[in-house]
């Protein structure tokens, strides 16, 4: 018995748009689901709706369908076996992959099949340079382990004079059949795992892989200005593809070191100088190192702890437009903790110079030993 044309059960016609074709659909289910609808038939056609949608509301799926007359499809059994099972237990998705193997090649009726050509795995490399080396770029050498094309076998796994020979378990259709129950779903060969294709006699250097591991050296250039996680693409260096598959690509993660002076925020380079009071206050001419050499810093008078000083363009270069950021300074003021007599003095004569009224501290006196003993016995041991 024939099944009804999918746009005919959802009430649409072939040429409905995606959405139209899921509002029928909602439509639809909603007024035949069987914990809403308690008629009889109410579970089949809630079925036949569900059936109908899985096909034509996935684009792929309808491509297919489209091609076929739906009677001659239902004829060919893409759908065979639906009827006889609760719509609870039944997976629709499963048909979904019957009707691919009987039209996209992978049943019998779809005659042998071939795998193509399969793209190569990527592979990442992590490298960690130093701070100067990302500051101004550099080229590095290293050597990685990667899936190369047997050169024995030239990639098809066959040893030398002989060729793969068809599946005997598939027939060369990568698929066998299964039964469950009342159904018959395609499942992948357990002998040749889908190619359809088996190597009696395989290559001894690669065992009948097609690929062995190598060793390869790599070169790199790494941009000035780059960036800590960044990754550099080098294409074509990573494993081998199969069956005649391109190789993929790698990727070099790159990793900065930090810098023991120095600290970066994008292109921007930032450092920290210490300075005494004296030039805080009366000012000086130092120079600071930055990434680029030693540079000239005027420190007016003045300076107070946590000032910062810009040095235009001597930062890190950046990597789109080739100008560079800007080096900041940050100035510590250290002040002296040990002074002696005649400093002490001096700081304090000008002390009473510059301030409103006269410095009332006096030093504490150094005890001796005896005073020492004297608190311990007294109990005074804060003083």
């Amino acid at each position: 018995m024939s099944k009804r044309d999918y746009y005919e059960v959802l009430g649409v016609s072939k040429d409905a748009s995606e959405d139209d074709i899921k509002k029928a659909y909602r439509k639809l289910s909603k007024k035949y689901h069987p914990d809403l609808n308690k008629e009889a038939e109410a579970p089949e056609k809630f079925k036949e709706i569900q059936e109908a949608y899985d096909v034509v509301g996935d684009a792929s799926k309808r491509s297919q369908y489209d091609q076929y007359d739906h009677i001659d499809f239902n004829n060919a059994g893409g759908f065979g076996g639906a009827g006889d099972a609760g719509f609870e237990d039944f997976n629709f998705g499963g048909f979904g992959d019957i009707f691919e193997n009987i039209f996209g090649g992978g049943g019998r009726r779809g005659g042998r099949r071939q795998q193509g050509p399969i793209r190569g795995d990527d592979l990442t490399y992590q490298m960690t340079i130093s701070f100067m080396d990302a500051a101004f770029g550099t080229e590095k050498d290293f050597v990685i382990h990667r899936e190369d094309t047997c050169d024995v076998c030239n990639g098809s796994g066959a040893k030398p004079g002989t060729s793969k020979e068809t599946c005997p378990t598939c027939g060369g259709i990568g698929q066998v059949m299964s039964s469950m129950g009342f159904f018959q779903t395609m499942r992948t060969c357990p002998t040749c795992h889908g190619t359809g294709e088996i190597i009696s006699d395989p290559c001894t250097n690669c065992r009948g892989k097609g690929r062995v591991k190598k060793e390869r050296t790599i070169h790199v250039t790494i941009p000035a200005g780059i960036f800590d996680g960044a990754r550099i693409r080098i294409s074509g260096e990573g494993d081998a593809g199969i069956n005649g598959g391109s190789y993929g690509d790698l990727y070099v993660l790159i990793r900065i070191q930090n810098h023991k002076t120095f600290k970066r925020d994008s292109n921007d380079v930032y450092s920290e100088i210490k300075i005494n009071m004296v030039q805080a206050a009366l000012g000086d001419e130092i120079e600071v190192e930055t990434i680029h050499g030693m540079e000239p810093l005027t420190i007016p008078e003045g300076t107070q702890f946590g000032s910062t000083f810009r040095l235009k363009d001597k930062g890190i270069q950046k990597m789109k437009s080739g100008s560079f950021g800007s080096h900041y300074v940050y100035v510590k003021v250290v002040v002296p903790t040990h002074l002696n007599k005649e400093q002490r003095s001096k700081m304090k004569e000008l002390g009473d110079l510059i301030l409103d009224k006269p410095l009332n501290y006096k030093p504490k006196k150094e005890k001796k030993v005896f005073d020492k003993v004297k608190d311990f016995f007294s109990g005074d041991l804060n003083e």
